[in-house]
């Protein structure tokens, strides 16, 4: 679900589509104690390239988002400088806008502070950079349009529109889409808070099918 970990070179005019992110990881990491290496370690990043989202260098997908907020004890949203109504049980249509990252396009669909993160994602077309990831956890996904390609340890599921699937996150698993336009789904998943609480198979480089 995400790009392989590392220290890609800067690009300064992606990072300006979440102009609220980079203070944001910067402020959660201090509050939480750790340090730039400890912080890299648990996201399976490099400390550079961490370092780079949190002056705005670069700009993180929506997997790094999601293992960050995990890491943080905290949301995306919060993540991103939303401020949604404290425990408001209705989301609106046109509330939030959607965010960008590395071809995933996402909505939040759920209130802030909830044990859920809950999200309509725009799932880009699967490729060979999209990491294997492991974490704590359940995630819950179902199809709204177009097919996508689920890689739950060594089985590969292609589910159609109106399919879901539920599955613990221990267990090895890879999203993306089955059609070249890509795919359009709900995605719920539990906000661990544990230290080690989002985990990337192996030394961070891709899985490769």
């Amino acid at each position: 679900m995400d790009h392989v970990p590392g220290d890609p070179s800067p690009d300064p005019a992606t990072s300006a589509d979440l102009p609220d992110v980079a203070p944001q990881l910067r402020a959660l990491r201090r509050r939480r104690g750790l340090t730039l290496e400890a912080a890299a370690r648990r996201a399976g990043l490099s400390p550079a390239h961490l370092s780079r989202l949190e002056t705005g260098n670069r700009q993180p997908s929506l997997p790094m988002l999601l293992g960050l907020a995990r890491i943080y004890g905290t949301t995306v949203s919060e993540l991103l400088g939303e401020a949604l109504p404290e425990r408001d049980p209705v989301v609106r249509a046109g509330r939030s806008e959607p965010v960008e990252a590395d071809g995933w396009i996402y909505r939040q669909v759920g209130g802030a502070g909830r044990a859920l993160q809950c999200l309509r994602v725009h799932v880009p077309h699967a490729t060979r950079a999209d990491i294997v990831r492991v974490h704590p956890g359940e995630e819950w996904i179902h199809v709204l349009e177009g097919r996508v390609r689920l890689a739950l340890g060594e089985t590969v599921h292609v589910l159609d529109p109106g399919d879901s699937a539920h599955f613990d996150s221990l267990t090895p698993h890879r999203i993306g889409a089955a059609t070249p336009g890509g795919a359009e789904l709900l995605f719920v998943h539990t906000l661990m808070q544990s230290p080690a609480a989002e985990l990337c198979l192996g030394d961070g480089t891709p899985h490769r099918r």
